[in-house]
Order: structure tokens, then C-alpha cells, then sequence
């Protein structure tokens, strides 16, 4: 009600204000009394007021001395305006309506907290101004004038306009709400009659926005919200948020709302029941809450030290910058360092050799150089094979101390820095050789080609040809070849078929062009051992060293493929297959016999029905101690396409609580012949399996990244349930870790169904609360947004009466938006001071630099200290 139609009567008795009556400040309480008037009407209306709580006492007219308030309820809600307004401007709140000792219909007693903490707590959850329109009204107003046609913004860009993009059905029922309050009936919106929605939406009073949001609800304006306009606010909401699940139970959780906020079945909620739902938080609040008051201090402390420094010199940010580079990558450091001087004294060796010999006098230092880059390419040859013995290097970072110096887990990126260098090896050798060296010997006279006829013969070589159809040169040429197709289709680019359909090379990319391709190194080493051979200028065989280098990797890593082919030679049986949204098949196979391995580590899996040839990694998500073998797969290319297919065609929807979309289950007496074999090779190493070693341990994952973390979650479980013996894995380290979190993002609510039984078994066997689980879906507009306001007073009320997330399916409750991380460090490093924390991150590679900084920012600043590790798909 606006303030223009109150008006106080002159004969108040009241000495200022709008009450009048006697007070008692030691029992504080007042009664006071004052009049309004509308139109011919004038009312009398007395407040009972105790602390922060206004009862009415008495409403009467002054003409007739009575009232019925029932009648003036029903009569579109005027009087409880009124009331509403008086009670605002007096700093109360009444929270029940009496006359003369009766009560109206609406008979509920409350006493709602008003207190700051409960209404900025309310306040949190409905910003009807999102976070990024921060510029207040000239930002907005700028955007009036961009988005407006003739003057007037029509209201199909009212959303656009307020920032609110992406829900243009939401934004459009805002516009509706405000618009039917002030009377507006056209469909489009003058700077000034904007400028009042956008004061009325950006104002940061509790009973505003309380108001703004139950007028959305509210669409005839009666001042009452049915059961049925509860359904289409939770359906608008759920529809802005992509929450399909909600959806589709809209009608069940508008009974539940309608069930807690109207139990005297009257088939409407007002404005009060809506506060009531806002302010009374949940339990997991009140406790988190209380949490929060425990460490405050410890909190303020920390975060006086992590208050950005304020060194504005260069030098002072480029010293800093550089000591965290150094920690965070000393191992690489060293390795990368320990290379580059191996190569360069190769070089070095070669080409002070070749310069004291006779060639030197016709070649010049074009063959110091070129022989120089040959020595490097043999011993990079030799090495490049090193980091893909994977056999070797899981059993090296398992059973010795190295890993400790040795960066095991960066073993594939230092096979690709090497076949770098193997490229400017190549590059060198080819170059000078080609078109220095070559060119000065045809070119030499015989005076100075005598010195070396003992090298090419004892006539001169009389043109290029001569070269290339040697030995020599045919098979360098074709080694060449090789690998440049093999560098090319290794890249991002083409191994992960990112070219366009239309792209005639399309065809020829992808995981198979690259594995083929790559698999053409054996040509590549037996070439490189007979153009070793082969030389020019060395004919004693001690001095043709290529296949001394060559001997020793290419050996190991034939025994590795070895081992692999008698390893993966059974088929592992198929127990249960389950198809998920988002594309992902869970796979859960009969564990071989003797097969060990360690949470965060990861298999190969082949399917000959879809390609013989194809091993392709995947996490495992079960853990140790589990009597089977799963792991869940994500369709992101061909093979992964067609596997899914062929599972697919064998399984059928699920029955009961069973999850996913399609599904097959397989006891032991039967048979499932009907799938496809699978081939599984390993286990491997990871960078996650040294979890054990850590007090403490901060998992978090992002999509489908998730699946090893899951492991390692459930592995911890195990050690907690079986009372602090050795780790069910069955390592002989000692389990440190004390306590867990794990942060899951992910974009999709039906993601979550993924590993819903591991939710909720930990959720039920973790007593002791060693494993904190978070759930978030970032799909969800952040928690504060009017968008996700209902969503989150819904999954609060549907916990609280049934244990259960709306959003999930499981009992842990799913947060709205992305982490703050730095509110994640902060609370591990304020409740585990002067502990090791292990920060494992699987994922895209989007939140690497953000949690490396973290980390970095409070091992410096706090005393504890942060280890992260990363594992990128």
C-alpha cells in the first residue's frame, strides 16, 4: 500500500510517531494505538508489542465500532496491507492477527527470527540483480538506450536488460509481476518506468524483496498463492535451471510445499508463510553455522594473511612469482635441465670431433653440425621410449623412493618435449646436410676431394641423385617421412578429430590414423639402425654406435609389449552394465585373478567387436578392497561411440531405484554372452595413487574426472570401516590420511546418477564425518540468485522431511554454481593447521592454473601446506 493512501487523523494522542499508548521499558512491552483513514472509512487499530513481536489487539471502526476482519481479508487484501505497513514503519513484524481474543482462519502462531543474522541470511538467497551487473543504474542505463527501440524497451529484452540473460521466460515473468503491481498493461517500458522496476529489483530491503518475489508467485494479484501457482513457479524455476528431474516431479513438490506451509489444508500460503520458509534455516545450516562461530577467530586471523601484498615493486613480484615456480616445478626443473646438458654435450663431443678430421676442410661446419644433431637424435631415439614403458614406470613410482625427485607423473609430456628435440635433432641433420655439405663436396675440385676418397669412393659423387639411391639415403628419407606424419597426426588437432565435417582430411584423423601411424616406429628403428650402419664417413664398427644406444630401451620396451600381450590375453566377465545421461557407460567386470592395484590408478581396455587394434585408458572406479573391477567411460570419439552402441543393444530400462537409463544386471549363475568380450591391460600408475601419504586430502573433480577420486573416496571409506588397519588397498605404506574432502562439478544434474550408491553409502557409513562430500552443479544459477531461490528453499524443506537432494537423488546436497575456491582452501587450512594437504585435481584443464595458485598462495601464507596434483582428459 502506498504511503499517500494512509493518512494519520489528527487525533492521535500519541506525542510523535505513529503509535500512541504508555510503555514499560522492564517488562518491554507497549500497547499502542492509531488510526487510519480511506476514503469515508477511519479504523482504530491497537498493537500489542513484546520485544521484537507485534500482536493486534483490537481493529474497529470508528463508526460503527466494529469490524470483520474476515470479510475485510477476503476484500483484496487492503487491511493486511495496512497492517503490514504499520508494523513495517514501527521496525516489527506481527506475526499472528487477532480481534478481541478470536483468531482469524488462518491460525498459525509464529514467532519469526527478525534477527540481522537470520534476515541477511534470507537476503543471501534472493538477489533479484545479478552478480554481474555491478555498475548499478548508469551500466543499466546505457543498456536501456542499446536495447531500446523508439524510447520504449519491449518486454521480451527486459531480461537482457537487467543482465539476467539465458532465462528470457523468467525475466519475462518479473516483468509481468512488476508491471501488473503498478497498473501496467502494454508491453513495453518507458526509461522512467524502468528506472522504477530496476530501484524496486536492485532494493536490498528484506520485506521488498520478499514482496517483488511473492508477487511473482502471486499472478491474480489476490494476495494468496495456490497450489497450482506454487507448480508453475517451481516448473519456471526448474526450466531456468535445466533441472529435468524437478520437472518432471512438479507436482509432487508443490503438495510438499503446499503440505509444510499450509497444514490447516486451506489450498493457499501468504506472504508470512513465504518469510517463514526464508528465515527458519535448516539444520545443516544451523550446524554449519555453528561451525562457522567456532573458527571465526582462527578464520579473521588467516585471513589477515592472505591479504594480497602490497609490494609494488617489479623486482618484489618477479622474486615472488619465481620461488613459486621454482617449488611447484624443481623436479621438472632438474630433469629438463639434466637432458638439455646431456644433449648439448653430445653435440659438443661431435662436433669438436668432426672438426679436427679431413672432411671439415671441404664440408666446413656443416658437418660438425650436422653429426652434432645426429648424436642427439640417437640418443633421444633411445630415450623417447623410456617414458612409455608403463609397466616399469608404475612399478619404479611404487616400489622405490624416486618418485620423490623424479617427476613420474609428467611421464607423457616429457615423451613429447623429447620427440621435440628429436625433431631439432632431425632438422639439423637433414638441413646441413642437405644443403651445405652436400652441395660443397659436389662442388669440391679433385685436389680437395683426395683427402676423403676413402669415404665416397674415388670418383666424386657426381650429383644429388647419388645420395639419395645409397643406403644412406633412401632410408633416411623415408625415416623422414614417417615422422612427420606421425608428429602431425599426434597433435591435438587431428588425434582428438577436431576438423570440421566438411574438411577432406577429416577421414584420415583420429585416434585410429594416430595410432597407426604411431605404431610405424618399428620401421623407423630398423631404418635408423641400418642407416647407422651404413655411414659414410665411419667404416670401424665400434664407432657406428646408433644401435648401442638403441639396445637396451628397444629391448625393455619389447618385453613390455610382451607382457602386456600374455597379461591382457583373457576376457574379463561382464557383471553389470548400466548406461547413464551424459553419455556415459558404466562398465563393472569380474576381477582377474591377482589383480592388484591402487585407488587412482588407471586400466586399458579393448573391445575386439569394435576394433582389434585399439587400447584406449580409462580410470577405475571401484576400489581395493571391492570383490569387482568398474570403470565408468564418457562417449567422446568413435571408439567410444561404438562401444556404447553395442552395450546398449544387450541392456534394457531400469526397474525400481536402480539408476541410469538402460541397464543389465547379472548374478552368477547367469550368462552374458550376449556382450561383447573386453581385453583389460594393467593397472598404471597415476599421479592420484599416492593419496595414502597425506594427512589430509582435497579431491576434487570435474566432470567425468571425477572417476578416479571416486576410488579413492570409497578407499578410504574401507580403511575407516575396517578401524585404522592397513589400507584395503594393500600397499605396504602407511594410510596417513585422517580426513577427505571431495568437490565433484559437473554440468548436468543427471551426472550425479553416476555414482549415486557410492553417495549414499558413504553418507551412511561415514559416521565419524571423515569424508566431506560436495556436490555442485554449475547448470544451477549461484546460490543468492532469484532464479535458484525457490530451488533451494524446495531442496532444504525436501531434505529436512525426506534425507534426500532434490537435484542429486542422494542424501549429500548439491550446491548451486561453481566453488569459491578460495573458500575452499581457506576452510581446509583454518580446521588442519601445520598438516599436508594433497590436492588432487582430474579434470579439463580450465582449473589447473586457478588451483595450482591456491595452493602455492596458502603453503606461503598459512602453516599448512598444500601439494597439488593434476591428471588432465
Amino acid at each position: 500500500m502506498e504511503e499517500s493512501i494512509l493518512k494519520r487523523e489528527d487525533h492521535d494522542t500519541s506525542s510523535s510517531g505513529y503509535f500512541s499508548g504508555t510503555s514499560d521499558e522492564s517488562t518491554m512491552r507497549n500497547k499502542k494505538t492509531t488510526r487510519f483513514s480511506e476514503e469515508e472509512e477511519v479504523m482504530e487499530i491497537t498493537l500489542d508489542i513484546r520485544d521484537n513481536n507485534a500482536t493486534i489487539q483490537d481493529i474497529r471502526s470508528i463508526e460503527d465500532d466494529s469490524t470483520d476482519l474476515e470479510g475485510s481479508t477476503r476484500s483484496g487484501g487492503k487491511l493486511v496491507s495496512k497492517l503490514r505497513k504499520v508494523t513495517r514503519l514501527a521496525g516489527l513484524r506481527s506475526s499472528s492477527i487477532r480481534l478481541g481474543g478470536q483468531t482469524a482462519p488462518k491460525t498459525r502462531m509464529r514467532r519469526l527470527d527478525r534477527s540481522k543474522s537470520a534476515a541477511a541470511g534470507a537476503l543471501q538467497r534472493m538477489h533479484f540483480v545479478t552478480q554481474n551487473v555491478t555498475d548499478g543504474w548508469p551500466a543499466v542505463e546505457k543498456r536501456f538506450e542499446k536495447l531500446a527501440v523508439d524510447g520504449v524497451l519491449i518486454r521480451s529484452r527486459f531480461g537482457k536488460c537487467i543482465g539476467m540473460d539465458g532465462s528470457d521466460e523468467f525475466a519475462v515473468q518479473m516483468f509481468d509481476s512488476l508491471a501488473r503491481r503498478r497498473g501496467i498493461t502494454k508491453q513495453v517500458l518507458t526509461k522512467e518506468e524502468f528506472r522504477e522496476f530496476w530501484e524496486q529489483l536492485s532494493d536490498q530491503e528484506f520485506d521488498s524483496r520478499l514482496r517483488t518475489f511473492f508477487d511473482m508467485v502471486d499472478k491474480n494479484d489476490d494476495g494468496r498463492i495456490s497450489k497450482e501457482e506454487v507448480k508453475e513457479i517451481i516448473t519456471l524455476s526448474a526450466s531456468a535451471n535445466k533441472l529435468s528431474k524437478i520437472l518432471d516431479r512438479a507436482d509432487e513438490y508443490s503438495a510438499l510445499i503446499m503440505e509444510e506451509l499450509d497444514p490447516d489444508e486451506l489450498g493457499y500460503i501468504e506472504i508470512e508463510d513465504l518469510e517463514s520458509l526464508l528465515l527458519h534455516p535448516t539444520g545443516s545450516a544451523t550446524a554449519s553455522n555453528n561451525t562457522q562461530t567456532q573458527s571465526s577467530k582462527l578464520s579473521r586471523l588467516l585471513s589477515q594473511n592472505l591479504v594480497p601484498s602490497k609490494d609494488t615493486s617489479s623486482f618484489g613480484r618477479i622474486s615472488r612469482g619465481l620461488s613459486y615456480f621454482i617449488e611447484d616445478n624443481w623436479k621438472r626443473m632438474w630433469v629438463m635441465a639434466l637432458w638439455v646438458c646431456i644433449c648439448a654435450g653430445l653435440f659438443a663431443w661431435k662436433f669438436v670431433q668432426y672438426k679436427n678430421r679431413a672432411v671439415f676442410h671441404i664440408m666446413g661446419y656443416c658437418v660438425c653440425v650436422a653429426k652434432g644433431g645426429a648424436e642427439t637424435l640417437k640418443f633421444n631415439m633411445a630415450l623417447i621410449l623410456l617414458p612409455v614403458c608403463r609397466n616399469t614406470v608404475t612399478w619404479i613410482r611404487s616400489k622405490t623412493k624416486l618418485g620423490a625427485i623424479v617427476p613420474f607423473n609428467d611421464n607423457i609430456n616429457f615423451h613429447k618435449v623429447i620427440a621435440a628435440g628429436i625433431a631439432i635433432g632431425v632438422f639439423l641433420h637433414v638441413v646441413t646436410h642437405l644443403t651445405c655439405d652436400f652441395p660443397r663436396l659436389l662442388h669440391a675440385t679433385a685436389e680437395q676431394y683426395e683427402p676423403i676418397k676413402k669415404f665416397f669412393g674415388d670418383k666424386k659423387p657426381p650429383n644429388y641423385w647419388w645420395f639419395v639411391e645409397g643406403t644412406e639415403g633412401w632410408t633416411g628419407i623415408t625415416m623422414l617421412v614417417i615422422m612427420i606424419l606421425a608428429y602431425i597426426l599426434a597433435q591435438p588437432w587431428f588425434r582428438r578429430n577436431r576438423l570440421k565435417n566438411t574438411n577432406p582430411l577429416k577421414k584420415w584423423t583420429g585416434f585410429n590414423a594416430f595410432w597407426f601411424t604411431h605404431h610405424l616406429f618399428v620401421v623407423v628403428y630398423a631404418l635408423l639402425v641400418v642407416h647407422g650402419v651404413c655411414l659414410y664417413l665411419s667404416k670401424k664398427w665400434y664407432k657406428k654406435t646408433t644401435w648401442m644406444y638403441l639396445a637396451v630401451p628397444v629391448m625393455l620396451y619389447a618385453t613390455e609389449r610382451i607382457i602386456r600381450a600374455f597379461r591382457s590375453h583373457d576376457a574379463v566377465k561382464i557383471q553389470k552394465v548400466a548406461m547413464y545421461k551424459g553419455d556415459v557407460l558404466a562398465l563393472f567386470m569380474s576381477k582377474p585373478h591377482g589383480f592388484r592395484y591402487r585407488s587412482g590408478q588407471y586400466i586399458f581396455v579393448n573391445c575386439k567387436s569394435v576394433s582389434p587394434y585399439e587400447w584406449h585408458p580409462f580410470s577405475i572406479t571401484s576400489a581395493p578392497g571391492d570383490d569387482y573391477l568398474s570403470v565408468h567411460i564418457r562417449t567422446r570419439g568413435d571408439w567410444t561411440s561404438r562401444l556404447r552402441t553395442i552395450f546398449s543393444e544387450a541392456c534394457k530400462p531400469p526397474t525400481g531405484d536402480e539408476s541410469g537409463l538402460l541397464r543389465a544386471d547379472f548374478s552368477k549363475g547367469q550368462a552374458s554372452s550376449r556382450f561383447p568380450k573386453l581385453l583389460i591391460d594393467g593397472p598404471y600408475g597415476a599421479p592420484a595413487q599416492d593419496y595414502c601419504e597425506y594427512d589430509v586430502l582435497l579431491l576434487i573433480g570435474l566432470g567425468i574426472g571425477a572417476t578416479p577420486l571416486i576410488s579413492i573416496v570409497k578407499d578410504v571409506l574401507n580403511h575407516i570401516q575396517k578401524g585404522g588397519e592397513e589400507g584395503s588397498s594393500g600397499h605396504k605404506k602407511p594410510f596417513m590420511t585422517k580426513r577427505a574432502y571431495f568437490y565433484w562439478v559437473t554440468r548436468e544434474e543427471g551426472s550425479f546418477d553416476w555414482f549415486r550408491g557410492i553417495m549414499n553409502e558413504v553418507a551412511e557409513k561415514d559416521r565419524d564425518g571423515v569424508i566431506e562430500l560436495h556436490n555442485h552443479c554449475s547448470s544451477v544459477y549461484q546460490e543468492g540468485d532469484v532464479r535458484s531461490a525457490l530451488i533451494l528453499m524446495l531442496q532444504e524443506l525436501h531434505h529436512a522431511k525426506k534425507g534426500v537432494d532434490v537435484v542429486s537423488g542422494t542424501s549429500v546436497k548439491t550446491h548451486f554454481g561453481r566453488p569459491n575456491w578460495r573458500s575452499v582452501f581457506k576452510h581446509v587450512a583454518v580446521h588442519h593447521p601445520d598438516q599436508r594437504v594433497g590436492v588432487f585435481y582430474c579434470g579439463e584443464p580450465v582449473l589447473v592454473k586457478e588451483l595450482r595458485q591456491q595452493s602455492q598462495d596458502f603453503t606461503h601464507k598459512t602453516s599448512t601446506k598444500f601439494e597439488f596434483h593434476k591428471e588432465n582428459f
